[in-house]
C-alpha cells in the first residue's frame, strides 16, 4: 500500500501546478496539496531527478517532460484522432467552438477540442479539467453512467456555486441528469461562468455504452437557450453519430 500512497503523492504534486498556479515554492505545494513540507520536499526533487519538474532553488515548476504522461493516454486512445475532423466541421457549420471529453472521476477531462473565439474566462485545452456537475459534458456523461456508479459519484461531490444559475444540491443534480438520460442531451445554461452556455451529446461504444461526451458552446448573450436547442442541437447530435460511426469501422 505505500507504493500506491507513494504513487498518488507523486501525482498529487504534479496536479498542483495549473494555469493560477504556475511556479510554487515548498510551502505553497505543501498547502495545495495537504502534505507536509518533508513529504512535499521529498517528492519535488524525486521529480525534479526525473525531469518533470525544475527549480531555481527557491520556485518550482513543471517541465515539458509532463506532458509525456498526457500524450500516453491520447496516443493510446484514438478517439481524439477520430474525433477531431467531425469537431471541425461542427464548428465550421456552427461557427462556435466544440469539443468531446472523457469521465475521470468527479471530473471531466477534455480530450479533443477546435476553437473559435474565446468566451470563458479561462482557456481550455486539452487536459483541461471542471467538475463534471456543472458542465453539459459531465451531465452527459454522469447520465450514460450505471445506476450504482452514479449514485457513488454523488455521494463524493461538493458543490460551489459559481455563478448564480449553478445548480447546489445533489438533489437538483440528479432531476437535471435523470432529464438528460430521458432526452439524449444536456443543457447548460450559465451554471459554470456568465455569459457561458453549452449543449453536450453521448458518443457510444458500439456496445450501446456512454465512453465520451460531445459538445459546442456559445455566447449566452446570442439568441435565448430556445433558439440554441432549435439550431445547433441537430449539428451536434449528427457529428456524435458521426464519430460513432468511425469507432465503430475503427473497432475502438
Amino acid at each position: 500500500m505505500e507504493s500506491v500512497q507513494s504513487l498518488q503523492r507523486g501525482l498529487a504534486v504534479i496536479r498542483a501546478f495549473d494555469a493560477e498556479h504556475p511556479r510554487m515554492t515548498l510551502a505553497e505545494v505543501a498547502r495545495q496539496t495537504g502534505l507536509t513540507r518533508a513529504t512535499a520536499r521529498r517528492f519535488l526533487h524525486t521529480l525534479v531527478t526525473l525531469g518533470y519538474t525544475a527549480t531555481d532553488g527557491r520556485e518550482f515548476w513543471l517541465c515539458p517532460r509532463v506532458l509525456e504522461l498526457g500524450y500516453a493516454y491520447l496516443s493510446a486512445s484514438s478517439l481524439p484522432e477520430i474525433a477531431t475532423p467531425h469537431l471541425k466541421s461542427l464548428t465550421d457549420k456552427a461557427r462556435e467552438s466544440s469539443s468531446v471529453s472523457v469521465l475521470d472521476g468527479l471530473d471531466i477531462v477534455y480530450v479533443a477540442r477546435v476553437p473559435t473565439r474565446r468566451i470563458m474566462t479561462v482557456a481550455i485545452s486539452v487536459g483541461t479539467r471542471f467538475p463534471a456537475y456543472v458542465t453539459s459534458m459531465g451531465r452527459v456523461l454522469l447520465a450514460g453512467l450505471p445506476d450504482a456508479d452514479r449514485e457513488s459519484l454523488f455521494e463524493q461531490m461538493s458543490f460551489d456555486r459559481l455563478t448564480p444559475h449553478t445548480v447546489t444540491s445533489v438533489g437538483a443534480l440528479r432531476r437535471e441528469v435523470d432529464l438528460v438520460r430521458d432526452q439524449g442531451w444536456a443543457l447548460v445554461d450559465q451554471e459554470l461562468e456568465i455569459g457561458l452556455r453549452s449543449m453536450a451529446a453521448p458518443v457510444r461504444d458500439p456496445r450501446g455504452q456512454t465512453i465520451a461526451a460531445a459538445n459546442i458552446s456559445m455566447s449566452a448573450t446570442q439568441g435565448s437557450a430556445e433558439e440554441a436547442r432549435e439550431t445547433l442541437l441537430p449539428l451536434l447530435l449528427d457529428t456524435a453519430a458521426q464519430i460513432e460511426r468511425d469507432l465503430r469501422v475503427t473497432g475502438v
